[in-house]
């Protein structure tokens, strides 16, 4: 075991060269990727052991320095770079996407080992998946879905993600998939105006009703038969009313539904909110 030098922008390794790799600390890679604690990329470990295996990090006993002058081994968690690279995926500081591919160039030109591409076996699910995204996404090619992908890992092309990676991989496309969902609801019908007007006829149609409460009130003095006539009109409008804030994920500016999902608030895109009765949905009671 001999010890190497490496550096990050202004973080000098102390790497150990282990069965013909380059192995990194967790405390040295946590400084790294610009933590403020030294054990945090043991807790991103420990978060995500499962898609880790023996060739990407190890605990080794290693000599640290003591009190005074004296050494002692201590068992310390170690990454291989391609450990490094899966960390770094996971990490969320602001310095990972250039870390990430730091540690590509140090595989690829100083070791000189290039990354093993994958075989299209290996890379079925992230293909589904991206199948997947394309087919929920009317605006959204097979050009425009595999740009996402690398750009997010930094690669050129897919089979350069490594084997270990590609369940990262996949979950990032399912995020994307959640994320056009979304929008899709909101611009697949309609362009911004046409939506913002749906907007604000649904929200129209509760307010009428909320502010026509005494006026139904005084109408169940004058003659409850119209008025338990009227109402039926009243709820139908307030139901679809509220059918149609969910299909179109009408929320206010703070994330707030149009109403709530017990139908006892109304949350209004301006701002207000009022109280309303699960009733007026024709909702359970709860």
């Amino acid at each position: 075991m001999t010890s190497l030098t490496l550096s990050f922008n202004e973080v000098n390794f102390s790497p150990v060269q282990h069965e013909q790799q380059i192995w990194l600390t967790a405390s040295e890679l946590s400084k790294a990727l610009g933590y403020a604690k030294s054990d945090a990329v043991a807790q991103v470990y420990e978060r995500n052991k499962d898609e880790f295996n023996q060739s990407m990090t190890l605990t080794l006993k290693l000599s640290v320095k003591g009190f005074g002058n004296g050494n002692s081994e201590k068992d310390t968690r170690i990454f291989s770079l391609r450990g490094c690279h899966l960390i770094a995926m996971f990490s969320k500081t602001a310095i990972a996407k250039q870390f990430r591919k730091w540690v590509l160039d140090i595989l690829d030109k100083e070791v000189g080992a290039p990354i093993a591409k994958t075989h299209k076996s290996e890379r079925e699910p992230l293909t589904n998946a991206v199948n997947m995204l394309v087919a929920k996404t009317k605006h959204l090619n097979y050009s425009d879905a595999y740009k996402l992908v690398h750009q997010r890992f930094n690669v050129k092309s897919i089979d350069e993600i490594s084997c270990d990676a590609i369940p990262v991989a996949v979950e990032y496309v399912h995020h994307l998939i959640a994320l056009y969902s979304s929008a899709s609801k909101q611009a697949g019908l309609f362009d911004k105006e046409v939506y913002e007007l749906v907007r604000e006829l649904t929200e129209s149609v509760l307010s009428q009703n909320f502010m026509m409460q005494d006026v139904w009130k005084a109408l169940m003095l004058i003659n409850q038969k119209d008025m338990m006539y009227y109402s039926n009109y009243v709820i139908k409008s307030n139901t679809l009313a509220r059918k149609v804030s969910i299909e179109l994920n009408f929320k206010t500016k703070q994330g707030s539904p149009l109403v709530d999902d017990c139908c006892r608030v109304i949350n209004f895109s301006g701002g207000m909110s009022i109280g309303a009765n699960p009733k007026w949905f024709n909702a359970q009671t709860w």
